[in-house]
C-alpha cells in the first residue's frame, strides 16, 4: 500500500472531519479510523477493483464494505458532499446527462435492474446520470436513471426549489414543459430548439458556449474508475461513490 497515493491530505481532512459520524461529541463509539476508512473507499472508487482485493492495511475488506453500506444507506456521503460543496454560483445553471456501462456483476439486486437505475441501451447494461452544475462547473446534484431513459426524466427532481437566472442545456432538453417552467420562474432558457420545431426560438448563443462546463465536470469525475464503469449492484451504493468522488473534487 503506497501511502503517497492517498487522496485525503491534512488540509482536506481538516475540512471533512467535522462532518463525519463518530466525532467525540456524537453518541456511540468514536470513529477512530474515519480517515483510513475514507481512504479505503476512495481506493476502491479510484481503482474499480473488487472489495475483496482491498489491501489488508485498510483492515478487513468485509468490515470496510459493511461500513460503506451503512454510510451509503444512511446518507452520510450525500450529507458530506452537501456540506463541502458550499454555496453554488447560480448566475446560470447547466444540466446534462452522461451514460456509463454497468458491469455484469452490477446486476442481481433486489427489485430488479430498473429499480436500481440499470437499463439496457445500445451499449448493453447501462446507467444514466443527469447532473446539475453551477456557473463555475461545480456539481450541485445529480439523478440516476436506467440507461435507456431520456435525460429529461432527471430534470424535475434536480431543479425543484433551486433558483437560478438561466439554464443552459443542449437541444435534448428542448421540451415545452421545461420551457414553460423556466418562463414561470423568470429564468432564461439557453437551450437550442430541436430541428423539428415549426417556430424557432431564439437563445443566447454566446452564453451557450459555456455549456462545456458540465462536460468538463463529467470528464473529471470519470477519472475515478468505479464512476466511469458501474460495479455497484444498488443505486444507493453507486450514488455514494458519486458523492464521495464529487466531494474530493470540490476540495481541490
Amino acid at each position: 500500500m503506497d501511502e503517497q497515493r492517498f487522496v485525503v491530505t491534512d488540509d482536506i481532512w481538516a475540512r471533512l472531519e467535522p462532518h463525519l459520524p463518530g466525532k467525540k461529541s456524537d453518541s456511540g463509539v468514536t470513529g477512530k479510523d474515519n480517515r483510513l476508512f475514507l481512504e479505503a473507499v476512495l481506493w476502491r472508487v479510484r481503482t474499480g477493483l473488487p472489495w475483496r482485493d482491498l489491501p489488508s492495511e485498510f483492515g478487513n475488506w468485509n468490515s470496510v464494505f459493511r461500513r460503506f453500506r451503512r454510510w451509503a444507506k444512511g446518507g452520510v456521503f450525500e450529507r458530506l458532499f452537501t456540506e463541502i460543496r458550499g454555496e453554488p454560483d447560480f448566475e446560470y445553471a447547466l444540466i446534462d446527462g452522461t451514460i456509463v456501462q454497468a458491469h455484469q456483476k452490477a446486476s442481481g439486486a433486489k427489485g430488479g435492474p430498473q429499480a436500481q437505475a440499470i437499463g439496457r441501451s445500445r451499449g448493453g447494461l447501462t446507467t444514466k446520470i443527469v447532473a446539475l452544475v453551477d456557473a463555475l462547473g461545480n456539481l450541485f446534484d445529480f439523478h440516476l436513471l436506467p440507461g435507456q431513459a431520456h435525460d429529461l426524466k432527471g430534470v424535475a427532481p434536480l431543479i425543484e426549489d433551486v433558483a437560478f437566472d438561466a439554464l443552459l442545456a443542449d437541444r435534448a432538453f428542448d421540451a415545452d414543459w421545461l420551457l414553460a417552467e423556466l418562463d414561470a420562474r423568470g429564468a432564461s432558457a439557453v437551450i437550442p430548439p430541436k430541428a423539428n420545431r415549426k417556430i424557432k426560438r431564439d437563445y443566447d448563443k454566446h452564453a451557450y458556449k459555456w455549456r462545456h462546463m458540465v462536460e468538463n465536470f463529467f470528464a473529471k469525475i470519470k477519472e475515478f474508475r468505479a464512476i466511469a464503469t458501474r460495479y455497484e449492484k444498488t443505486a444507493c451504493s453507486y450514488a455514494a461513490n458519486w458523492y464521495l468522488a464529487a466531494t474530493i473534487i470540490a476540495t481541490r
